[in-house]
C-alpha cells in the first residue's frame, strides 16, 4: 500500500549518487555546489533572541506573537513597499517548503482542479499539487490562464533555479490574469533579497496589484535572507480572506512555530544590516564563479537574482554534471526542474568561500591549454 507516496516522483537528489562519488574521488576533494543550503553564520542578533526565549513551557500560538506579526508587517511595508497590511494579512509558517507542499491541500484543492507552475521550477510546486490529487500544468504565459481555468497559480521571482526576475509589468500581467479566472496567485519571493542585475518587486506592491490584495499570497523565507534554514522560519502574507482559512487549518493541524524561533524571526526581520553583509558574501562568490564557468565553456543564462548560476554547454545536463564531477565539483542537473532544464545545470553560491575559490581555480585550469 503506497498511499500518498505513490503519487510522487522519485526523490531527485538520489540520482546524483554516482556523480557525488566521482566528484569526491578528485585528488583535491569534493566541492559541493549542488544544494542551496546556507553555510554562513546565523546572525548574532537572531541567536541572542532565540536564547533569551529558551524558557518556553507553554504552547505557542499558530498565528504567532503580536511582536512577530508586527515585525512581518513592518518588514513588508518598509522593504517591499506593500499595500497597508493588518495582522489578519500575515501568518508565520514552519519553513516555506512546508507551505509550498501543503498550500493546494490547505486551500481545499483536489481531483479535477488545475495548478499552474512555471515551466522551469522548484519541484515542490509540482509535488504539492500531486499530494492533493490536482492536475499540474506548466506555463510561463499569463494569457494561458483563460483557457486553463486554474484554481492556484505559482510564480517565482527571483526564480529557483534560473534566477530570472519578473519586473512590475510582468507581475501585473499575472495578477490580472489570475484575477480574471478567480485563481489564487501565490508568489514565491523567498530569494527577494538577492537581486543582482535587476531589483525584485513584490506582488504586494500597489504598483503591481492596484492597491488590492484580492487573490494574492506572497511567500517569504528567512532561510536564505538570514541564514536560518535550520530554524524553519517563514511566513505568508496577502489576502485576509485566504490567510484566515489557512490559519484555521493550521490550528487544527497543530502547525505552530516554536516560541524561540518566533523571537528569532522578529529579531531578524527588524535588522537589515546582516542581510547586506550576506548579500556581499554571495556577490563575491558570484563574481568568482561566473567568469570561471564561462571560461570553461558554460553560458550563464538569466541568473539576474537568487543564489544560483544557471549554465549550459548545449549538451545534456547529465553530461555537464559528469564533466564537472570530473573536476571534483558537484552541481544540480537542470532536469530536476522540468523538461526545459534538460541542457542546464544549477550552480549554487551557497558554499564556503574556500570551496568557491577552489571550484573557480579548477574551472580556470580546465580552460587553460597545457603548453
Amino acid at each position: 500500500m503506497t498511499g500518498l507516496a505513490g503519487r510522487l516522483p522519485a526523490f531527485p537528489w538520489d540520482s546524483l549518487a554516482a556523480a557525488r562519488k566521482r566528484a569526491a574521488a578528485h585528488p583535491d576533494g569534493l566541492v559541493d555546489l549542488s544544494v542551496g543550503t546556507p553555510v554562513d553564520p546565523t546572525p548574532e542578533v537572531v541567536q541572542a533572541a532565540l536564547v533569551s526565549h529558551a524558557d518556553a513551557p507553554g504552547y505557542p500560538t499558530t498565528w504567532g506573537t503580536v511582536e512577530l506579526r508586527s515585525a512581518i508587517i513592518d518588514y513588508l511595508s518598509q522593504r517591499w513597499q506593500s499595500v497597508v497590511l493588518g495582522h489578519a494579512n500575515v501568518l508565520p509558517v514552519l519553513g516555506t517548503k512546508e507551505l509550498v507542499a501543503l498550500l493546494p491541500f490547505q486551500l481545499g484543492l483536489g481531483a479535477g482542479d488545475v495548478v499552474v507552475i512555471p515551466t522551469t521550477a522548484y519541484p515542490t510546486y509540482d509535488v504539492g499539487a500531486k499530494l492533493c490529487g490536482a492536475t499540474v500544468v506548466a506555463s510561463d504565459d499569463p494569457s494561458a490562464l483563460a483557457e486553463l481555468a486554474p484554481k492556484l497559480v505559482w510564480i517565482n521571482s527571483p526564480a529557483n533555479p534560473h534566477g530570472r526576475i519578473l519586473d512590475a509589468a510582468e507581475l501585473r500581467a499575472w495578477v490580472e490574469a489570475a484575477r480574471s479566472v478567480g485563481a489564487v496567485l501565490a508568489s514565491d519571493e523567498c530569494y527577494g533579497e538577492f537581486g543582482w542585475d535587476a531589483e525584485p518587486v513584490s506582488v504586494l506592491n500597489p504598483d503591481v496589484n492596484d492597491g488590492s490584495l484580492t487573490g494574492l499570497l506572497a511567500v517569504h523565507s528567512l532561510s536564505k535572507r538570514s541564514n536560518m534554514a535550520g530554524y524553519r522560519a517563514g511566513f505568508v502574507a496577502g489576502d485576509a480572506e485566504l490567510v484566515a482559512p489557512l490559519l484555521e487549518v493550521r490550528k487544527h493541524s497543530g502547525m505552530m512555530l516554536p516560541t524561540p524561533v518566533q523571537a528569532g524571526m522578529a529579531a531578524a526581520l527588524a535588522d537589515q544590516n546582516h542581510v547586506q553583509t550576506q548579500r556581499e558574501r554571495y556577490l563575491r562568490r558570484r563574481e568568482l564563479l561566473r567568469p570561471a564557468l564561462q571560461a570553461a565553456g558554460y553560458q550563464v543564462v538569466h541568473s539576474e537574482g537568487s543564489l544560483y548560476l544557471w549554465c549550459t554547454r548545449g549538451e545534456s545536463c547529465r553530461a555537464s554534471v559528469d564533466h564537472l564531477a570530473g573536476l571534483g565539483i558537484l552541481v544540480a542537473p537542470g532536469d530536476f526542474y522540468g523538461r526545459s532544464g534538460t541542457e542546464f545545470v544549477r550552480v549554487a553560491l551557497t558554499a564556503p568561500d574556500e570551496w568557491v575559490a577552489a571550484a573557480a581555480s579548477r574551472l580556470f585550469a580546465e580552460a587553460t591549454p597545457v603548453l
